[in-house]
């Protein structure tokens, strides 16, 4: 019984809208329409802006590579490739130097330290 009330409504709603909709597209358009003004140039890069590729640094010690990622500066990430076994990264984990390793597809758990006193 509810299908069919549904059919009912769609019957009457559907050929109201078509008729506003070809209303809508039969109005006069007005005559004191004015071209829009130019838009302006994107902002030109100064290369004395940050970018943002990591500056990446390649150190052999031994039989082992170190690639050591830097942003500003300061160093963030690094990729460890052993001579024997798979590569790891090293991930800065705060600014006391403080680092966790990343081997997987999940992102490093990082666990939130917190100042509460300081002696």
């Amino acid at each position: 019984m509810r299908i069919h009330h549904v059919f009912l409504l769609l019957a009457f709603v559907l050929p109201i809208s078509h008729l506003t909709a070809q209303a809508a597209d039969k109005k006069p358009v007005p005559s004191d329409l004015e071209p829009l003004p130019e838009a302006m140039p994107p902002p030109a890069v100064t290369e004395s802006s940050p970018t943002d590729t990591p500056e990446i640094t390649i150190v052999k010690k031994g039989e082992t590579t170190f690639e050591e990622y830097r942003m500003n500066g300061e160093l963030y990430m690094q990729k460890v490739t052993p001579a024997h076994g798979k590569p790891y990264y090293l991930m800065k984990q705060d600014q006391e130097g403080g680092w966790s390793k990343y081997d997987g597809p999940a992102a490093p758990l990082v666990i939130p330290k917190w100042v509460i006193f300081r002696f």
